[in-house]
C-alpha cells in the first residue's frame, strides 16, 4: 500500500502574535465600521496565539489591487514552495529526478501555467513528471490531495508522488471591506505551505515509511453550495463561510466517520491519531461533542491552530507534520478536513512505531 516518506512544513519569517493583529485590525477598520468594538472579542475567542503569515503586518495595511496580490501570491508561493520541496526531498533521501507524479493543491491565488509548472521548471525536475494542478478544494485541500497522491501511488508501485499544499490566506485581505465574512476573515485565516511524498509499494523500502495509506472517502453535502468559498470581486476574493458550519458538523461528522469505518471493519473507538483540520474553536467542539472521543484526541490539532491559525489547506497536513515529529501511538488514524461544496474529506491510515 502507498506510504508516506517524508512530511515539511514551511514557518514563515513574519509570525505575529494574536493580540497584535488584533490591534492592527482595530486600527484599520475602526474609522469606517463603528461595530468594531463589539467585533473584537471574536479575536480572543478563536484561541490563536500566533498566525503565520508570508508579509509583514504593515503590508496588509496598504490598499493593493487584485493583479499585484495575484503577483504576490505567484512569486510567494513560488519561493516557499520550492524551499518546502527541497527539505522534504532531503528527508526522503531521494533524488529530485526521480519524482514521478506532482499535485498542487492552492485556493488563494490564481497562475497558468499553473504553479507545479513554474516548480518544475526552476527546480528542474524530471521533465517528464506528470502534473495535477487543484483548485477550489479549500480547507479540505489537504486531506483531499493527501488521498489523491495515495491512489496515484497504488495505482504505479514504482510512484514518488510529490503533494505541495499551499495557501497564503493573507493575501485575500481585502483592506476596504468593511464586511463581517471579510472581519471573520481577517481573525482565523493565516498562510501555510506543506509539502510531503508518498511512494507506491516498490519504494518503500527506500524510504523507510512507517505511515500507510488504507482507504479514503469524499462526501459532498446536497444543496450546501452556499456554506464556505469565495466571491471573486474586481478587487479580489472575499471569503463565504456560513454560521451554520459548526451545526452542519455537529449534524453529520458521527454517522460519516461511522460509516466510512464500517466499510474497513472499524469503529471509531478503533481509532488512536485523530488528524483532523481545526477550521476554528467552534469546529473542534462540534468535532468533540459528535464523536465523543475520550481524552484529548484532538491535541495536536489544537495546538496546530494555536500556534500558526488557519490557514486552510496545509493545516491538517501541519497536524500529520506533528504527529510524526512529536510522535503516535500503534495503530490506525484518521484524517478529516470540511471545505467548500458543503465537503468532507477522510482518509485512513496505518500507523506503526519502529
Amino acid at each position: 500500500m502507498p506510504s508516506l516518506a517524508a512530511i515539511t512544513k514551511i514557518d514563515f519569517p513574519f509570525r505575529e502574535s494574536q493580540e497584535k493583529v488584533k490591534q492592527r485590525v482595530q486600527e484599520l477598520f475602526a474609522p469606517s465600521f463603528p461595530q468594531i468594538e463589539k467585533m473584537m472579542a471574536v479575536f480572543d475567542n478563536t484561541e490563536i496565539k500566533t498566525r503565520n503569515f508570508c508579509k509583514p503586518i504593515d503590508y496588509y495595511a496598504t490598499l493593493h489591487g487584485f493583479e499585484n496580490q495575484n503577483k504576490t501570491y505567484i512569486s510567494v508561493a513560488l519561493e516557499y514552495a520550492v524551499k518546502a520541496i527541497e527539505q522534504c526531498i532531503a528527508h526522503a533521501q531521494i533524488k529530485k529526478e526521480d519524482l514521478t507524479d506532482i499535485i498542487f493543491i492552492s485556493s488563494t491565488g490564481l497562475a497558468t501555467p499553473s504553479l507545479d509548472a513554474l516548480i518544475i521548471n526552476k527546480m528542474k525536475l524530471h521533465e517528464n513528471i506528470s502534473r495535477l494542478p487543484v483548485f477550489g478544494l479549500g480547507c479540505a485541500g489537504g486531506v483531499a490531495g493527501f488521498a489523491k497522491a495515495s491512489v496515484l501511488a497504488k495505482a504505479n508501485p514504482n510512484a514518488l508522488v510529490l503533494l505541495v499544499a499551499l495557501e497564503l490566506c493573507s493575501l485575500t485581505f481585502l483592506r476596504n471591506d468593511f464586511s463581517k465574512s471579510n472581519f471573520i476573515g481577517a481573525s482565523l485565516f493565516a498562510d501555510g505551505v506543506a509539502a510531503l511524498i508518498i511512494t507506491g509499494d516498490h519504494q518503500k523500502n527506500k524510504t523507510k515509511s512507517d505511515i500507510t495509506f488504507l482507504a479514503t472517502q469524499s462526501k459532498l453535502y446536497y444543496d450546501s453550495l452556499d456554506v464556505m468559498g469565495w466571491e471573486f470581486l474586481d478587487e479580489g476574493f472575499k471569503v463565504v463561510f456560513s454560521q451554520d458550519i459548526p451545526s452542519i458538523i455537529a449534524k453529520n461528522i458521527h454517522q460519516d466517520v461511522a460509516s466510512f469505518l464500517e466499510k474497513q471493519h472499524l469503529k471509531i473507538s478503533d481509532i488512536k491519531n485523530f488528524i483532523f483540520h481545526p477550521g476554528g474553536k467552534k469546529i473542534l467542539t462540534a468535532y468533540h461533542e459528535a464523536l465523543q472521543v475520550e481524552g484529548d484526541f484532538l491535541k495536536n490539532t489544537r495546538e496546530v491552530m494555536n500556534e500558526n491559525g488557519n490557514m486552510s489547506s496545509p493545516t491538517v497536513l501541519y497536524v500529520l507534520e506533528k504527529f510524526v515529529t512529536a510522535g503516535f501511538a500503534d495503530g490506525y488514524g484518521l484524517m478529516v478536513a470540511m471545505g467548500p461544496g458543503f465537503s468532507c474529506e477522510m482518509v485512513l491510515l496505518q500507523m506503526k512505531n519502529k
